[in-house]
């Protein structure tokens, strides 16, 4: 194995330890609290709304250097003038990289140029994403939820998995929604069945987790560990295709199911919380304690089997390491069939 370069190196905490616990409160900010992450480098998908914004304010204002992509840069500038702010204010840096994780010709012009730039990271967050939306697909007609939240990540970090650090760290977004739904890898883009948008959001967050599971796998021989991160329920641009009547009777059906359970109402969480977890994970958790596994309130989630969607903790199957190398072998032939 390649020892490790000088730089990937956990990073300084002054005033507490790597093992101060945190929970569903928790904050970005307590998260970071006392972390130097000068020269460290940090890529996030989908920064310029939402918990992407949030991480890399985060990050920056602590010394990182973060490359977030978007999909339309110029857009996305306005949007982020605050973080450029805090970037200032703590000696970090915000730079973008154009992506659309719906175009694979997109998603390889994104990687070629950050394998061109050539400069490392430290870890990698796989945050962007798409929720239970209208059925739509992407460029090459994948389902748009498959394609986006997973398919799209999974063909970009393994184009630039070299970049990632001897040590580093892969953080991928999934979902409590796993739990609504398996993955399907006879029909993954529901050519075959009726489309129904939760369902998909759900397969497509359970693919999140077990592509953690198998890139955790593959790559700690050289120091590399990844995890799956369920942020917590919050209001960001996810929801922004809901009407407000919708989503009150999402509240009211999530409420009721935990109810019937006997787990104590569901709690939304404010950004800096929902995005709590990403940070602790990509930058204060032992990653050797995490790598392979799902979190969520900056812990490792218990495993609860539990047939509730709306339960806390994570569905067996979502870290199942045979379905995790099939899934696999099935999404690196879904690409190839593309020219």
């Amino acid at each position: 194995m390649a020892s490790a370069p000088e730089y990937c190196q956990a990073p300084e905490i002054k005033g507490k330890t790597m093992t101060e616990k945190f929970g569903s409160k928790s904050t970005t900010n307590e998260v970071l609290a006392g972390v130097d992450l000068t020269a460290k480098r940090f890529l996030i998908t989908g920064v310029s709304s939402g918990i992407g914004l949030e991480t890399a304010r985060a990050l920056v204002a602590h010394g990182a250097n973060v490359v977030g992509t978007v999909r339309d840069p110029a857009k996305a500038a306005s949007a982020t003038a605050f973080v450029r702010d805090a970037a200032a204010q703590g000696g970090g840096k915000l730079e973008f990289v154009a992506l659309d994780l719906a175009s694979l010709q997109s998603i390889r012009a994104c990687a070629d140029k950050l394998l061109d730039d050539g400069r490392r990271f430290d870890a990698i967050i796989a945050n962007a994403g798409v929720m239970a939306t209208p059925f739509g697909r992407t460029a090459e007609g994948f389902e748009r939820q498959f394609g986006v939240n997973y398919l799209g990540h999974f063909a970009l970090i393994n184009r630039i998995e070299g970049l990632l650090i001897d040590g580093g760290r892969l953080v991928v977004l999934s979902s409590q929604a796993h739990r609504m739904a398996d993955i399907d890898m006879n029909d993954p883009n529901f050519e075959r069945q009726d489309y129904d948008p939760w369902v998909a959001y759900g397969r497509s967050k359970t693919a999140c987790a077990l592509f953690a599971v198998e890139f955790d796998r593959r790559h700690r021989d050289r120091g590399v560990r990844a995890a799956s991160v369920m942020p917590g329920n919050s209001f960001t641009g996810l929801t922004a295709h809901f009407s407000q009547a919708e989503l009150q009777r999402l509240f009211e059906a999530v409420g009721k199911a935990r109810a019937e359970a006997g787990l104590p109402p569901g709690e939304l969480k404010e950004i800096p919380q929902a995005a709590a977890t990403s940070a602790w994970a990509a930058v204060v958790a032992n990653k050797d304690e995490i790598g392979g596994r799902y979190l969520e309130d900056c812990a490792v989630a218990p495993i609860d089997d539990t047939p509730n969607p709306f339960a806390d903790g994570v569905m067996s199957y979502a870290l199942d390491a045979d379905k995790a190398k099939r899934l696999w072998t099935r999404s690196d032939e879904l690409i190839s069939a593309v020219p």
